[in-house]
């Protein structure tokens, strides 16, 4: 199975390479292909001829999406609408990335696949079409629904991972300030990477549905207790107190809830994934 992964460089597109190795995978970084370029995204799907096109680039940066949503709108959206398009051409199986933040964080039991979006901020609406675009133009597709992602070496666009970010200021010695007013499941990409290594054959072969999955670690937290977590689990001390969301003043709206179930992983008799706890312990200890 021939995979080309868009968005190699990032978080999830880094562990997706290193979870495929052994099949044959071509890994393109945003210095390799301008997504905004319709042309350039034609030509090097049409020249790979892969199998599966896993889509794990994003403008993840929320709060600049707000401000200005131009290359939000161009890399989640109009970008997954090339992709889709080119791999509808090719006979390729499309599988996007998408995020919690397509709902609006109204509820207070986990997300379902078929619960309808409603995404909130520019980020999210980007989001949000970028999935509605690959279901429109790529006919074999699957999309795939993410939260609270963090790996080794972090995002780009972010400075890090949020539990790099986290264990960075306290071995500075800075005090932290985390909300407790919004709840996700934190989930480490090497476990998605994992998952969607058993997914890929079955989707490509037709022994799975297409469509949206959630694919999270299990449990749910505020960012607060996810902070607490990682600093427990590093064994490093630090200075850390909740605050809300709106003493925080960040620039875009975030959901109070984002928290997705995973029916249909248990309902084509996938493995969940496990305990966010546990997958957090493996992340710093560096293992698997």
């Amino acid at each position: 199975m021939r995979v080309l992964v868009i968005g190699a460089t990032g978080q999830l597109g880094r562990e997706l390479v290193r979870a495929l190795s052994a099949d044959a995978v071509i890994g393109v970084g945003h210095e390799a292909l301008d997504l905004r370029d319709a042309a350039a995204i034609a030509a090097r799907v049409a020249a790979e001829r892969p199998d599966v096109v896993v889509n794990a680039a994003a403008d993840n940066r929320v709060d600049a999406a707000e401000v200005d949503p131009t290359n939000a709108q161009a890399v989640n959206a109009d970008a997954v609408g090339h992709l889709a398009r080119a791999a509808h051409a090719t006979g390729a199986f499309l599988v996007h990335t998408s995020t919690d933040y397509v709902f609006d964080g109204h509820a207070r039991t986990p997300y379902a696949e078929d619960a309808v979006p409603n995404p909130v901020g520019a980020y999210a609406r980007s989001k949000h079409a970028g999935e509605v675009l690959c279901a429109g133009h790529a006919p074999r597709h699957a999309i795939v629904r993410v939260a609270g992602l963090y790996a080794a070496g972090g995002s780009r666009g972010k400075g890090g991972s949020f539990v790099d970010r986290i264990l960075a200021q306290a071995r500075r010695g800075e005090a932290l300030r985390i909300v407790d007013d919004q709840v996700t499941a934190p989930t480490w990409a090497r476990d998605v990477a994992a998952a969607l290594g058993r997914l890929l054959p079955r989707w490509v072969a037709g022994e799975a549905p297409t469509g949206i999955y959630h694919v999270t670690n299990a449990g749910a937290c505020s960012w607060y207790d996810f902070a607490r977590a990682a600093l427990d689990a590093a064994g490093v001390a630090a200075s850390i107190a909740p605050i809300s969301s709106a003493s925080l003043g960040a620039g875009a709206p975030r959901p109070a809830y984002s928290v997705l179930a995973n029916t249909r992983l248990a309902a084509v008799g996938e493995p969940p994934l496990r305990p966010w706890r546990d997958a957090l312990a493996a992340h710093l200890a560096g293992t698997s």
